[in-house]
């Protein structure tokens, strides 16, 4: 929901207080060397023509006083394009961004050309977000890699490194300039400044560049090292102003073809991507480059002349991680720039909601609904607060690492959702469930970098790819647990999903079972839901039952007990664990009142009801539902999960210690039940008779 005016000062006084930080981390910095930004060495080489010596002596100029770019009009629509392809790129895209959005003052198009990935993923998390004045679009980059497939290229960046290329062809033809980056900037200032630039172009001017910062097209880095033809140092293609409609007067896409055929005659492949071919082009028509200042694309790749573009924070307008390295690149203040990255990696990008004063933007259908269901609140009622967060949006970004996963006809996806408290259960659910796993993470943004870190570092879980993290960002007062559920259950892709917690431990070999079962019981064409039974240990240290043989002994000795036995008999007596002890073949039970088993379902099962949050009648009220839809309610003679102990959540302390919780939690029970009514008839009725009887 955007933010007021509040929002705004809270954001302009971390601003001012990051470029606090920033100055008095910068203020041991070494001085550059005057002199050097513009001689032969730096700048203007025997190659340049008249006009760029012109623009590097200007350079010289912008370096030392640092002049303000040409004013951009208040409400000017800013296009920035971006080529994004994979699990990786889409985190590192969401970074840059936010570093955009916190400095910005004008409304702004992002034109993104995905892969399938990232298109999920980045149109997802642009939906949830719901930023105001921001446009995007997406464009398919399985259709332009014919266009650039023909070139050999060693650069890591694959293919989608050249497609940076075909933007005059990808981006609508009435699009006239852009801005092009690469996924791995941090912007330290407003982008506007950046396109103002434009206005610097001379009427042969095509594209804008910041000169490379390091020695590559210089040659002889290395014994037999033959760089592509450049201008001098080269340019780098990290940012780039591109006039496209300038481009395609000039037939852009024809001329880079020609040089990149002439050059790769000699040269066979790239090695440094699209910028090879920038740099070729450039070199044979210099006079369509404008020079852009260094510090709009301070490069800190290894043994660059970074350093030069800066001698204090208001130097700096963008951070360029051109390295494989990324963070872990040598430079003198890479301490500096990485506390820089880091501020916007783990920002709050819920307080980037802000509203743009005096520029209207335009509502979408999902702000119009949003807010016609807020006006439609009472703020005087006293479960207000459980209503606001039931249409609250969260943002949600999908797959927050690499998944790789074709499942089977008869494949089930162990479904959870977690908050940071329980990130310690990962590990051991992974070595006790090796088939394909949905996760909903519910955390902070910085949180989910601890998570990332945490994940990367383990042994068990940066070898699984077959799960998958959906990260739902924080807001509001309360968890928002059945909306993160439906996170994990929406992005299950396989034909079954076993609905589990993640303080559970499945039995070993259960993922196994559970695939014979499917096809045992008939799933495809009959609706069951399979009972895992639930037990629970009060240790902390478990041997764990390596069979249903083993677990009944450890259950007869008091090491194990039916789930809730001591504090919820309700929640899984209708499991009938009487019968369980004996049974060999699936056993079908009734519902009854309070009854929460886990189960296993077909994907296309009901969702959780989303106005249970926290505490309290969340998986109660979707196993209503189930019954509800003439679900066959199996248990399974064979299977089952053992609750592992940890501390109550806050949820469940808040709902033991505050009556208004509790009451509310009883309204939203019969608002639940009378919905249920309406939705399935008289026959739901038995579940209001049910809980009047209770």
């Amino acid at each position: 929901v955007p933010s007021g005016h509040s929002r705004v000062r809270e954001v302009e006084a971390e601003n001012r207080q990051i470029r606090l930080r920033l100055s008095q981390s910068l203020g041991t910095a070494a001085q550059p060397q005057e002199g050097n930004y513009g001689n032969q060495q730096w700048g203007a080489s025997a190659d340049t023509g008249p006009e760029d010596v012109e623009n590097t002596a200007e350079e010289k100029n912008n370096h030392t006083e640092c002049p303000r770019a040409p004013s951009v009009q208040k409400c000017e629509l800013i296009h920035v394009a971006c080529v994004c392809a994979g699990h990786n790129a889409s985190r590192d895209v969401v970074t840059l961004v936010k570093s955009i959005l916190f400095h910005r003052r004008n409304p702004l198009h992002f034109h993104f050309i995905t892969d399938t990935v990232a298109h999920r993923i980045l149109s997802t998390l642009f939906q949830s977000w719901m930023v105001p004045s921001v446009q995007v679009s997406f464009y398919d980059a399985d259709e332009l890699k014919s266009e650039v497939s023909w070139i050999p290229n060693k650069h890591y960046s694959g293919i989608y490194g050249l497609m940076k290329l075909t933007l005059t062809k990808a981006l609508p033809s009435n699009l006239s300039k852009v801005i092009v980056l690469d996924t791995d900037i941090t912007f330290a200032t407003d982008i506007a400044e950046l396109w103002g630039i434009f206005q610097k172009f001379t009427d042969k001017q095509v594209i804008g560049l910041v000169e490379n910062q390091s020695d590559w097209y210089l040659g002889n880095l290395w014994k037999n090292h033959k760089p592509w033809p450049a201008l001098g140092r080269g340019f780098n293609t990290g940012v780039i102003l591109l006039y496209l409609e300038r481009l395609r007067r000039l037939r852009w896409e024809q001329m880079w073809r020609l040089t990149a055929e002439r050059e790769l005659m000699s040269m066979l492949s790239t090695s440094l991507a699209d910028q090879d071919i920038f740099n070729a082009f450039i070199k044979q028509n210099p006079v369509l480059v404008h020079q852009l200042p260094c510090f709009w694309n301070v490069q800190l790749s290894d043994h660059t002349r970074s350093e030069q573009c800066y001698t204090e924070v208001s130097d700096l307008k963008v951070i360029h991680w051109n390295s494989p390295k990324k963070l872990r690149v040598k430079n003198k203040h890479v301490e500096f720039f990485r506390n820089l990255y880091l501020t916007f990696l783990e920002y709050d990008g819920n307080l980037l909601r802000r509203e743009l004063f005096g520029c209207p933007s335009q509502a979408t259908p999902e702000s119009i609904r949003l807010q016609t269901s807020l006006e439609d609140l009472d703020e005087d009622d006293q479960c207000y607060d459980f209503r606001r967060e039931r249409i609250t949006v969260h943002r949600v970004h999908l797959y927050f690492l690499q998944y790789e996963y074709t499942p089977t006809e008869d494949d089930v996806t162990l479904v959870a959702q977690l908050s940071m408290d329980r990130l310690q259960m990962l590990e051991a659910i992974c070595k006790h469930w090796e088939g394909p796993i949905s996760l909903a993470l519910y955390m902070s943004d910085a949180e989910a970098q601890q998570f990332l870190r945490y994940a990367q570092a383990s042994e068990v879980l940066k070898n699984r790819k077959n799960v998958g993290y959906h990260v739902v960002y924080k807001e509001g007062q309360f968890y928002p647990v059945n909306l993160v559920r439906n996170v994990a259950l929406r992005n299950a892709n396989t034909p079954y999903v076993f609905l589990a917690d993640v303080d559970f431990l499945p039995m070993y070999g259960l993922y196994d079972y559970l695939r014979r079962a499917v096809v045992q019981l008939d799933m495809a064409h009959t609706k069951k839901a399979l009972v895992v039974p639930a037990f629970e240990t009060l240790r902390y240290r478990l041997s764990f039952p390596k069979s249903k043989a083993e677990l009944l002994s450890m259950l007869d000795m008091g090491t194990l007990y039916t789930f809730r036995y001591h504090v919820w008999t309700k929640g899984h007596a209708p499991t009938n664990y009487a019968k369980w002890r004996t049974a060999t073949t699936p056993y079908k039970v009734e519902w009854e009142s309070d009854f929460e088993p886990y189960v296993v379902v077909r994907r296309d099962c009901p969702e959780y009801d989303q106005r249970f949050v926290g505490f309290g009648w969340n998986k109660v009220s979707h196993i209503m539902e189930l019954d509800a839809q003439e679900y066959d309610l199996m248990v399974l003679p064979n299977a089952f999960m053992i609750h592992m102990p940890h501390a109550p959540s806050f949820d469940i302390s808040k709902f033991r210690s505050s009556p208004s919780y509790r009451n509310c939690l009883g309204t939203l029970k019969d608002e639940f039940h009378q919905d249920l009514s309406r939705k399935y008839g008289s026959s739901a009725l038995k579940y209001l008779t049910a809980q009047r009887n209770i």
